[in-house]
C-alpha cells in the first residue's frame, strides 16, 4: 500500500509505503529524470501552448474589458453635457471639434462591438479551460503508471 504525498513540484512526489514489515520512505524521481514517450511529451507540449493560449485571451478580454469601463466613463460625461456644448474628439495626437450626439453614437457603437468581442473571447476562454482541464485529467492518467512504476 503507498500513501502519496506531493511536495514542491506537483511531478515529483513523496511515496511512504506501509508493508507488513514497517514504513519505508523513499522519493520518486522527478519528470526530467524519467524518459517520457513522446506521445505525453507532445501532449505536455500542448497543455504549454493551451497556457499561453489561455494567458493571451485572458489578458486580451481584460484590456477590452478595461476600454469598456472607459467608453462608459465617456458617455457619462458626455450625458451631463448639453446637446449645444464644444466637445472634441481624440484621434491620434490631434482634438477635433465634434458634435455631443455624434460622439454619443460612436461610442455607443463602439461599446456594443466591445461588449461583443469581450463575449467572444469569453467564450474562447472558458472552451481553453476546458480542454486544458481535459487534457491534464488525460496527462495525471498516464503519468500515474510512470511514477508508480519507478519504485
Amino acid at each position: 500500500m503507498y500513501l502519496w504525498v506531493s511536495w514542491e513540484s506537483r511531478l515529483s512526489h513523496t511515496f511512504i509505503e506501509a508493508d507488513g514489515l514497517g514504513v519505508q520512505e523513499g522519493v520518486f524521481p522527478s519528470l526530467s529524470e524519467v524518459e517520457l514517450p513522446p506521445q505525453i511529451q507532445e501532449q505536455l507540449a500542448r497543455l504549454q501552448q493551451m497556457q499561453q493560449t489561455l494567458q493571451a485571451v485572458s489578458s486580451q478580454k481584460q484590456q477590452l474589458e478595461i476600454e469598456a469601463s472607459e467608453t462608459d466613463r465617456a458617455m457619462a460625461e458626455l450625458d451631463k453635457l448639453a446637446d449645444t456644448a464644444v466637445v472634441y474628439k481624440s484621434i491620434g495626437s490631434l482634438l477635433l471639434k465634434s458634435e455631443r450626439q455624434t460622439l454619443l453614437a460612436e461610442l455607443k457603437e463602439r461599446k456594443e462591438l466591445l461588449g461583443t468581442r469581450i463575449t467572444v473571447l469569453g467564450r474562447q476562454e472558458e472552451r481553453t479551460k476546458e480542454r486544458m482541464k481535459e487534457l491534464q485529467d488525460k496527462l495525471q492518467e498516464k503519468l500515474r503508471p510512470i511514477g508508480a512504476s519507478s519504485n
